[in-house]
């Protein structure tokens, strides 16, 4: 289970560390306003948003991405939304992050539900846990 705790200094050429937390279903949130946005489009929508704070230097975040980015894949009903703490220090502080990768569960804002560390069995758990709480309409 790998956290990362605090970014390596003599990590400075990130060329090689670039991984993309994007794509498929999932939305980086690179400013305050995005992620109000996205918070009242889910609550708009009846989503429960997961989200995960994150770093392009942490390894086991590198790792986690592609699997982040299937099961934003297989659960269309839910938000998936990542942060990258580097980038938005205050806000991930906020969050009171103390490690990477942190995933949180919210609904209408509210957090329901978080992980802590590179867990794919237990992030899969919660995610289809998540899944079952959204009512799912036919179209």
């Amino acid at each position: 289970m790998g956290h990362c705790l605090t970014k390596n200094q003599q990590d400075k050429d990130e060329s090689d560390h670039h991984v993309d937390f994007a794509g498929a279903n999932v939305t980086v949130i690179t400013t305050k306003e995005s992620w109000d946005q996205k918070l009242s489009e889910a609550s708009r929508d009846g989503k429960i948003v997961v989200v995960n704070f994150s770093a392009t230097w942490c390894g086991p975040c590198r790792m986690m991405a592609p699997f982040y980015r299937e099961l934003s894949e297989k659960y269309p009903s839910l938000m998936f939304l990542v942060v990258d703490v580097d980038e938005l220090i205050d806000f991930s502080t906020s969050w009171d992050i103390k490690a990477t990768p942190t995933f949180f569960f919210l609904k209408d804002g509210q957090q329901v539900d978080k992980l802590v560390g590179a867990n794919k069995p237990e992030l899969q758990k919660k995610v289809i846990a998540a899944s079952d709480l959204v009512p799912h309409v036919q179209n």
